[in-house]
């Protein structure tokens, strides 16, 4: 009954905003309808959210925003090919098996005391985050930790469930805002900023990781001190745990050539990635990038390196091909179940959205009418931009309400005095701070779904983790 209100909503809701904003004109009015349908569908979920990502193809033309050729241009941007290439070289590292071996090797060199096996749980997760699928980072985690938690003896109940599983989880969120393709709000702000503003400088991997990999270190300090605080003070040494471990580790012996030769293909993209653009290491030591303007690479982007380097995975036979029944490291059989299109679908719905914002005028009409929104400081002002799009993201989707907000953010910075991208990404990160909720992200429903973590636990330790990253991205951008 709940799904059925908001299907009948998101329609409803569309037509009497329109009818409210016609004396702004017929295609601002409509687009501003268009936008309310697709964000009661998004947020509420009750039509799959890639379906809802469909909406523009069939919305823009009738309402004479922009043809469906023009539209399902957005479907097919680079930015998607990125995502899709970056997925690619994680599933490869999946199938090889390299990825549990990380986890595993990481978390023998932390220790076996509870607060250091949380930070090596929350390690793993934050350093397989920034580069695969933060979901398939969790689930990876998860046997890992609830073996732990299984095979250890304390007085103190469930705090070290409570402890390792909310740490896989947010170690797998917070790495994710470390590079471009560690999460989908981040490849939407990269596309949407350039095409609201193709003057400016692109942000590169180099020039993202400047900032995101700080940020990730600092934020993924007070997650641990948060649940080293709230759950593993007071725990006394744990039994069994390093063995447990080192045998998992011993278990897998040495690295096969699968594992080498998916580590290869992923290592060239990442190196790859972040050689492109210019690096400054001081004043007159810079390193110019090998894709810089001038020479044969200028049109080698970051996606083609991510198809390029997941393309051998398709043709390096795997050395037990003949127990599976895949010849090949990666077989699109696996692919086909395994990459997440729905999200694909997300990214080009969210990128349709800001072309429709331009194209039918609303984004000026926005940008003014949110002008009288400045609090007078960069400070406040990204602090409010941070708790209205983390509050969102505990409803909804990241990849839909960054989809919502950048480009009304791209619009309304110039009236606030600040430069787009000092709102845009902070913006951008704060879709991904949702820590409270089950429905915050699939990270936090696959804890959730384990029955080990009540979700009076969840709010307890998410509140102060959403308030942390406000702060921290108000302090960061707006200083």
């Amino acid at each position: 009954m709940r799904a059925l209100l908001f299907r009948l909503a998101g329609p409803v809701c569309a037509v009497l905003l329109y009818l409210a904003f016609q004396h702004l004109g017929h295609m601002p009015a409509a687009m501003a309808g268009a936008v309310l349908w697709m964000a009661i569908w998004w947020i509420s979920e009750a039509v799959p959210l890639a379906v809802t990502s469909l909406l523009p193809l069939v919305l823009f033309p009738l309402c004479g925003i922009a043809s469906t050729a023009a539209t399902a241009m957005h479907y097919g941007k680079e930015i998607i090919f990125l995502f899709l290439g970056g997925f690619l070289l994680a599933l490869g590292i999946e199938r090889s098996g390299l990825h549990r071996r990380a986890a595993l090797w990481i978390m023998v060199r932390a220790g076996t005391a509870p607060s250091r096996l949380l930070l090596g749980v929350m390690l793993s997760s934050a350093l397989l985050s920034m580069w695969i699928n933060s979901t398939a980072c969790v689930l990876v985690m998860l046997p890992i930790a609830l073996g732990l938690v299984d095979k250890s003896k304390h007085v103190e109940g469930n705090n070290l469930a409570f402890a390792l599983l909310l740490g896989a989880a947010y170690g797998a969120t917070i790495g994710g805002m470390a590079t471009p393709v560690g999460t989908p709000p981040n490849l939407i702000f990269m596309e949407v900023a350039e095409q609201l503003f193709p003057q400016q400088d692109a942000v590169g991997f180099g020039a993202w990781m400047a900032f995101g990999g700080p940020i990730m270190c600092i934020y993924l300090a007070f997650a641990w001190l948060l649940l080293h605080l709230l759950f593993t003070r007071g725990i006394g040494f744990v039994p069994n745990t390093a063995h447990t471990v080192r045998e998992e580790l011993r278990a897998l012996g040495r690295p096969t050539r699968d594992e080498r030769l998916a580590a290869a293909c992923f290592c060239s993209a990442a190196v790859l990635w972040i050689t492109a653009g210019r690096i400054e290491f001081s004043e007159g030591v810079v390193y110019p990038g090998w894709q810089r303007e001038g020479t044969w690479l200028e049109g080698f982007s970051d996606a083609a390196v991510a198809i390029a380097c997941s393309i051998p995975l398709f043709l390096i036979p795997r050395k037990n091909s003949e127990e599976s029944g895949d010849r090949m490291l990666l077989g699109w059989d696996f692919v086909q179940q395994r990459v997440p299109w729905g999200v694909l679908l997300l990214i080009g719905g969210g990128l349709a959205m800001a072309s429709g914002f331009e194209a039918s005028g609303l984004a000026n009409i926005m940008g003014q009418a949110m002008a009288g929104w400045n609090t007078g400081s960069d400070v406040a002002q990204v602090g409010l931009i941070a708790l209205t799009t983390t509050g969102l993201s505990e409803l909804g989707s990241n990849s839909a309400i960054a989809g919502l907000v950048l480009p009304l953010l791209g619009s309304a910075a110039p009236a606030w005095g600040m430069e787009p991208f000092t709102a845009m990404i902070p913006g951008t990160l704060a879709a991904t701070c949702g820590f409270m909720l089950p429905i915050s992200s699939p990270m936090m429903a696959i804890v959730f779904a384990t029955g080990r973590v009540p979700v009076r636990t969840m709010l307890r330790a998410g509140v102060w983790m959403d308030l942390a990253g406000i702060v921290l991205l108000a302090l960061w951008f707006g200083l």
